[in-house]
């Protein structure tokens, strides 16, 4: 798991660096399939069918914009913009271990009122880390995003959560962003959960797109998404996906 989340998170910072003004987002989704390429291992998103029994998922990786808030597919005419907000969701399989992560990149002048929303959803991200300790209740991890986003007026997408992941990207448990009462799971060392808020400006409510995959906000407010794959150990959280902060935290 260490070393397919480190490819992870690698993939993840390259195609990031794809991201500019005039690119499309295929562009971007094939320059991630050819890092995939390259470094030996494959998306673990690439063909994945929903539980619904809907279309598989075309993409390798999932690339969402501004009110889009996840599982948005790479298209060739679908151009990013200066002041756009990029999620990039990357997820591998490698020797037979996932490793999952994802992140929301801004582009050129971007409001600074959506930046901010930006800052406060990575910040809620790294303070439900700090809840990925032994015998810690994963309903106050989860309660910790809900928590931290709602002092700036911003809510949770409770569609769609965070999860197990290991041999399979979507294992048990279930991972909210917010402390739901039906949560009674504690945390041991050896689980490992892919944490990842996905926080609205405005409402929480969410519409499904007519390609049965993308996810937009009902509103057409921005959305933010960020996510890394966290290690319960005996001590300290270990972010398997680590990387640099895109933004400061919030003090």
């Amino acid at each position: 798991m260490r070393a397919a989340c480190r490819l992870a998170a690698e993939i993840l910072r390259k195609t990031a660096r794809e991201v500019k003004i005039g690119v499309s987002t295929k562009e971007v989704n094939d320059a991630a399939a050819r890092f995939m390429e390259e470094s030996g291992c494959k998306s673990a998103f690439f063909g994945y069918r929903q539980r619904t029994g809907g279309p598989a998922f075309p993409g390798h990786i999932c690339i969402s914009l501004n009110e889009e808030i996840v599982h948005g597919i790479g298209r060739a005419n679908r151009i990013i913009q200066n002041g756009d907000i990029v999620k990039i969701d990357v997820g591998i399989v490698k020797d037979g271990w996932v490793g999952d992560n994802a992140t929301t990149v801004p582009v050129g002048m971007v409001d600074p009122k959506i930046l901010q929303l930006l800052r406060a959803t990575e910040e809620s991200l790294h303070v439900a880390i700090d809840y990925a300790r032994r015998g810690e209740q994963l309903k106050k991890l989860c309660g910790s995003v809900e928590k931290c986003v709602n002092q700036f007026g911003y809510r949770v997408v409770r569609e769609f959560v965070g999860h197990g992941v290991g041999r399979q990207l979507h294992e048990d448990p279930q991972v909210p962003n917010w402390p739901d009462p039906r949560i009674k799971v504690r945390l041991q060392p050896g689980m490992i959960l892919a944490i990842e808020p996905m926080v609205n400006m405005g409402t929480d409510q969410v519409t499904v797109l007519g390609d049965d995959w993308t996810v937009i906000t009902q509103d057409r407010q921005p959305s933010a998404h960020f996510e890394h794959t966290v290690l319960v150990t005996d001590g300290e959280p270990e972010i398997l996906t680590w990387r640099e902060r895109l933004t400061a935290p919030v003090t």
